[in-house]
């Protein structure tokens, strides 16, 4: 592989929609360790301490998603086919925290071959797995 083809096509950025954005800072700094950022207009805020920045983005429940859809947002616990994978040094402190902040844990932790894995959701339904490796991670089931 060249060089050129090594270099990331687009940065990536991660945007969760919320309704109440002071629960929401304090929620994800408290869950996760983040810290408050920038300011970004009235309703985004930026948290930092990741490997990648999040944006908090204020939208009211009932508001449509896109204006090409019909479909509104809510904040009970929801399902999406994209979410957040969180890799943490120790997964029963990182449970054990965002349990606290007012995540919720949906099952047991489960243990792989490439590390141990839990299903969580954050106060406003969305889902998040926080992720410790074990061993060589993914590597040890990429062929």
């Amino acid at each position: 592989m060249t060089e050129a083809a090594a270099a990331p096509a687009a940065a990536v950025l991660v945007n969760i929609d919320v309704d109440d954005l002071e629960r929401a800072m304090s929620f994800y700094c408290a869950a996760l360790g983040l810290t408050v950022g920038r300011m970004l207009g009235k309703g985004v805020r930026e948290l930092l301490g990741g490997s990648t920045p999040i944006y908090l983005l204020q939208k009211s429940a009932g508001t449509l998603a896109t204006p090409a859809s019909s479909q509104r947002r809510d904040y009970v616990r929801h399902w999406t086919p994209v979410h957040l994978d969180l890799v943490v040094p120790d997964i029963e402190a990182a449970v054990t925290r965002a349990r606290a902040a007012g995540a919720s844990i949906e099952g047991a932790v489960q243990t792989h071959a490439w590390g141990r894995i839990a299903l969580m959701a954050d106060p406003f339904g969305h889902g998040f797995c926080l992720i410790e490796f074990l061993g060589r991670g993914y590597d040890e089931i990429a062929s």
